[in-house]
């Protein structure tokens, strides 16, 4: 199927403005993150509460999204973590992708503000998806959250952090929920290659997100970065992936989600015809994602659902 006319007007705006290497790389590419949120269709009425998570020897920013009219009552909940590579994005990026999910699947989303690199470079961001999980889980009468049906997600980066979090936090968490994950830190599977130049998110970029956020001695297959590579899936909860056709990061996602099944877990994986990576944040130009970002929200609420 070829590619969405839109999308690929999408791709020539995003393009024109595409980090380059040199002294402003790396605000180059946090203005790219930041302007695909001028991308996403406007968000749903929901009820947003900014938060402070209280982690061991910091402070974290947090966002809680409730669907109207919830109140205080336990509902579903899921712990988001942000892609834009471990170096940007943010809670104003993704504020309107959160707002649909708990929209949409009538949960509670939270959105985690973690460190970023290169001002804190691996593992404070890994660290922070941990301690947050469990910051959250600790305070779920507070917070409104059923902890029978409780939950971590993210996109992209965002994506890897969840799958870290998920084995080694404390918490109950009973749903992985995924959308065009980064499971292995450069490239391997063979779509990295394939799509890796002119669809959205590339090769190179991803290499320089590497760079602004490894420290010495870590490497790219480490199983702390690198889910896919890390092994261990019996451990994983029932997973839910979502990908696109033209999404780079596709394989990775098939494998991780294949890897858990032969390992006798729950998985499942969706790859959305003619979009590309980010899609589900950049509805307001592509009819197509904004269907596929409802399509996401109802398998965000079954998964919910079904957990426990």
């Amino acid at each position: 199927m070829p590619l969405d006319a839109r999308a690929r007007r999408l791709l020539g705006l995003i393009q024109a403005a595409a980090p380059t290497a040199g002294d402003d790389e790396l605000m180059s590419l946090r203005r790219a993150t930041d302007a695909l949120a001028d991308f996403a269709a406007p968000p749903p009425a929901v009820d947003r509460e900014d938060l402070i998570l209280s982690l061991p020897g910091r402070l974290l920013p947090a966002r809680a999204y409730s669907p109207l009219p919830a109140g205080g009552a336990p509902l579903p909940g899921l712990v988001y973590f942000h892609g834009g590579g471990l170096i940007s994005g943010g809670l104003a990026s993704h504020d309107s992708l959160c707002a649909e999910l708990s929209h949409t699947a009538e949960c509670r989303i939270f959105a985690v503000d973690y460190r970023l690199g290169p001002e804190f470079r691996f593992p404070a961001a890994h660290d922070d998806a941990r301690d947050a999980v469990n910051a959250i889980a600790g305070r779920a009468g507070e917070l409104g959250v059923d902890l029978a049906h409780f939950g971590v997600g993210g996109d992209s980066a965002g994506g890897n952090l969840a799958a870290f979090a998920v084995t080694r936090s404390d918490a109950p968490l009973r749903l992985l929920f995924l959308l065009c994950p980064v499971l292995d830190m450069l490239a391997r599977e063979p779509s990295r290659r394939e799509l890796g130049s002119g669809f959205l998110i590339e090769e190179a970029t991803m290499q320089r997100y590497w760079a602004h956020y490894k420290v010495e001695g870590l490497a790219s297959d480490d199983a702390r970065v690198a889910p896919l590579r890390a092994g261990g899936f019996s451990a994983y909860p029932p997973t839910r992936i979502h990908s696109a056709e033209y999404d780079p990061l596709k394989d990775e996602a098939a494998a991780f989600a294949a890897a858990i099944a032969a390992a006798g877990g729950q998985s499942q994986s969706r790859v959305y015809e003619g979009l590309i990576h980010h899609f589900y944040g950049l509805t307001a130009v592509i009819p197509s994602a904004r269907a596929a970002l409802a399509m996401i929200g109802a398998d965000l609420a079954d998964g919910l659902a079904r957990a426990g």
